[in-house]
């Protein structure tokens, strides 16, 4: 199955929030994302359905393997374009709500090279 924006940002949501809390609620990624119970109830069956989280008896979500892989993904691309953004002169704010759409549109290939470039030259401190 090909996974599509939507469930990429939801992955990427429950791998950030599991950094800052002990475990991660339907009710935090709503709050988080400012998105109705409901419609993230709905989003974390397709994606348990489809193997990219499990939820345990009391509504703890933890991505599988493979969900982890993805948000991982998407974070890594998520960070360094914000930051690449941001060295280019563009307001934090905005770098964030280009990465955002940015890392779901480029491909791997695209994505190495932007990394090998902004690498080779520099452009951004060492984190």
């Amino acid at each position: 199955m090909k996974i599509n924006e939507s469930s990429e940002n939801y992955l990427k949501t429950v791998l950030i929030l599991s950094h800052k809390k002990p475990y991660v609620r339907s009710i935090d990624i709503a709050n988080e994302l400012d998105f109705t119970k409901p419609s993230v109830s709905v989003a974390m069956r397709n994606l348990r359905e489809n193997g990219y989280v499990s939820v345990d008896g009391e509504g703890h979500i933890t991505p599988t393997e493979a969900g982890r892989q993805i948000a991982e993904t998407m974070y890594e691309r998520h960070a360094l374009l914000t930051d690449w953004l941001v060295y280019l002169g563009v307001d934090r704010e905005t770098a964030m709500e280009d990465a955002c759409r940015i890392e779901h549109a480029v491909s791997a290939k695209s994505f190495k090279a932007i990394k090998e470039h902004i690498a080779r030259g520099k452009e951004l401190p060492e984190s």
